[in-house]
C-alpha cells in the first residue's frame, strides 16, 4: 500500500492514499500531503532551495545543501518512478541530516550556541546554575539565552562523554526527532505508516533539516510547540479530555522552558481552550503549564532558590539578553526591519521594542475579539504572531523563522480531508473505469445475490440452476 502506480488509461490501477482502505475506518478521511502527488511537488520545492542554497552559500550552509540537494533529488527519482513513499522519505533523511549532521560535528569546530549550552550544563553540575551573574559576564559569549531545560543537551559533555557522545548537537537533533515522532502518531492515531512518514518528511525538510543539521537550538522548542499542539486537537463537535488538557499543558512547559521564542503560544492556546472547552479547561492547561515549569526550573536552576542573585541572572541572561537590554549585545546580524532599526542607535532600538510591544498587543486584542477556536486557527495566529514579532524584534535572525514554516508545514502533513464513504470495496485493484463509476449514486461494484421466496441469499449459479429460463 506504499507504492503508487501510475497505471495506464483503461488499465489496472492501484487506488494508493495515505491510509489503506482496508485498514481505515470509515470517516476517517485522508491527508493529502502525503500522497505520491503531493510529495513530488514538495520534495522538488525542498530540491530547488537546497540547489539555490549550495550556490549562494558558503561554509556549513553549503556542506548542507550538496548533501540536501543530492537526498531530495535521490527521494524525487524514487517517488516518480517507483512510488516508494516512506522509503524515499527515510532515504532523505539519511542523506539530507545524518550525513551532514555527522560530517559537521567531526569538521567544523562546535557551534557558539553548543559551546554556551556544554558550558551551562559544566555550571549546573558544579555551581547550582547554568547562568553566570552580572558580575561574571565578560563578553556577549559570557550570557546565556536558552531557559534552563536546553542545558540537558550538555549534561552528556559535562559528565565526561567525548566525541559525538558527547555532542550536544547530536544530542539535540536525538531529542528533536524523537519528540516530533511522538507529536505525529499522537496526531494520527488511525494510522502508524502515516505518522512515520509525516515525521521522515518533517525532519528532512529544509525547515528542520537545515536547523538540525548546522545545529541551532529551536528544532527541540518547535517539537514541543508541536506536541502540545496534537494533544489539544479533538475531532470537531468535541472537547479535550482532562488528561489531553494537563499533556498539552506539560508539553508546552517544556517548549517555554527551554527558549522564550515559545511564550507566544501560552495565551494564544489559553483562549483556544476557554473558547472551545470551558474556563475549566483553560485553568487547567495554565495549571499544568504553571506546574510544569516552575518544576524544571528548580530542578535545572537550584541556585534560584539559595543564592542570591541568581533569578536576576536568569532574567538577564535568557530574557533581557536576546531583547539587546544588556551591555554586551549579540553580534548576530539580519536584514530584518527589527535589526535594522537597532543598528540607528539608541531611538531605534526603542522603536524596535516598541513595535514589538504593539505586536504583542495586536495578537491580545485578537484573542479578546476574536479568539481561537480549533487547533488550526491557533495555528495560523501563532504562525503570524510570531512571524511579526521576528521581523520586528531587535537581534533576530532568518533562522527564527523556523517556526512560522514549521506550524503551517504541520497543519498540512496532518490536514484531513474527504472521508471513505461505508461501502468501500475491499479489493485494492479495480479497473481504473470501474473504480470512478463506483463514486456514482446507486452504483453497486459488486452483483448482488439472488434470493429465494423465503428471502434466503443464493448464489447467482444455484439460480441458474433452479431457474433455467
Amino acid at each position: 500500500m506504499d507504492v503508487d502506480h501510475a497505471g495506464s488509461a483503461g488499465g489496472v490501477r492501484t487506488l494508493a492514499s495515505a491510509v489503506p482502505l482496508a485498514d481505515r475506518t470509515p470517516g476517517t478521511g485522508v491527508r493529502p500531503w502525503l500522497d505520491r502527488r503531493h510529495l513530488i511537488f514538495a520534495y522538488a520545492l525542498f530540491l530547488a532551495y537546497a540547489a539555490i542554497d549550495a550556490l549562494g552559500s558558503a561554509g556549513e550552509d553549503r556542506v548542507w545543501a550538496i548533501w540536501a540537494a543530492c537526498g531530495y533529488a535521490a527521494a524525487l527519482l524514487m517517488l516518480w518512478r517507483w512510488g516508494h513513499r516512506t522509503v524515499a522519505a527515510l532515504v532523505s533523511v539519511a542523506l539530507a541530516v545524518l550525513a551532514p549532521l555527522l560530517w559537521l560535528s567531526v569538521a567544523y569546530p562546535l557551534e557558539d550556541g553548543m559551546m554556551v549550552i556544554e558550558r551551562s550544563a559544566s555550571l549546573l553540575v558544579h555551581h547550582g546554575s547554568p547562568y553566570l551573574t552580572a558580575g561574571q559576564v565578560t563578553s556577549w559569549l559570557s550570557y546565556n539565552p536558552y531557559l534552563p531545560v536546553m542545558t540537558l543537551f550538555g549534561l552528556p559533555a559535562a559528565a565526561g562523554a567525548g566525541g559525538l557522545a558527547g555532542n550536544a548537537g547530536v544530542w539535540l537533533a536525538l531529542g528533536t526527532v524523537a519528540v516530533l515522532a511522538v507529536a505525529f502518531r499522537v496526531a494520527m492515531p488511525d494510522s502508524r505508516r502515516d505518522a512515520l512518514l509525516a515525521t521522515a518528511v518533517a525532519v528532512a525538510s529544509p525547515v528542520i533539516g537545515l536547523n538540525l543539521a548546522v545545529i541551532t537550538t529551536d528544532p527541540p522548542v518547535l517539537a514541543f510547540m508541536l506536541l502540545s499542539l496534537a494533544l489539544a486537537a479533538v475531532p470537531a463537535g468535541t472537547g479535550a479530555t482532562a488528561a489531553r488538557t494537563a499533556g498539552s499543558g506539560i508539553a508546552l512547559g517544556v517548549a517555554c522552558d527551554l527558549k522564550s521564542t515559545a511564550w507566544l503560544a501560552i495565551p494564544v492556546m489559553a483562549a483556544m481552550f476557554a473558547a472551545r472547552d470551558g474556563a475549566r479547561a483553560a485553568y487547567r492547561f495554565l495549571a499544568a503549564l504553571a506546574v510544569t515549569s516552575v518544576a524544571l526550573i528548580v530542578l535545572l536552576d537550584p541556585a534560584v532558590l539559595f543564592k542570591r542573585g541568581a533569578a536576576a541572572a536568569l532574567v538577564q541572561n535568557s530574557v533581557l539578553f536576546p531583547l539587546g537590554l544588556t551591555h554586551d549585545k549579540t553580534p548576530a546580524e539580519s536584514l530584518l526591519p527589527g535589526h535594522l532599526l537597532t543598528t540607528m542607535g539608541t531611538a531605534g532600538h526603542v522603536v524596535s521594542i516598541g513595535l514589538l510591544l504593539a505586536a504583542g498587543l495586536a495578537v491580545a486584542v485578537s484573542l479578546v475579539i476574536r479568539p481561537p477556536r480549533d487547533v488550526p486557527a491557533v495555528i495560523w495566529r501563532l504562525a503570524i504572531g510570531l512571524a511579526l514579532i521576528f521581523l520586528l524584534g531587535p537581534d533576530v535572525r532568518f533562522g527564527y523563522f523556523l517556526y512560522p514554516f514549521g506550524l503551517l508545514g504541520w497543519l498540512a502533513l496532518t490536514q484531513v480531508t474527504r472521508g471513505i464513504p461505508e461501502r468501500a470495496p475491499r479489493e485494492m485493484n479495480l479497473d481504473f473505469h470501474h473504480a470512478r463509476a463506483w463514486w456514482k449514486p446507486g452504483f453497486i461494484p459488486f452483483p448482488r445475490p439472488a434470493r429465494s421466496p423465503e428471502g434466503e441469499a443464493r448464489s447467482p449459479a444455484s439460480a441458474q440452476r433452479s431457474n433455467p429460463s
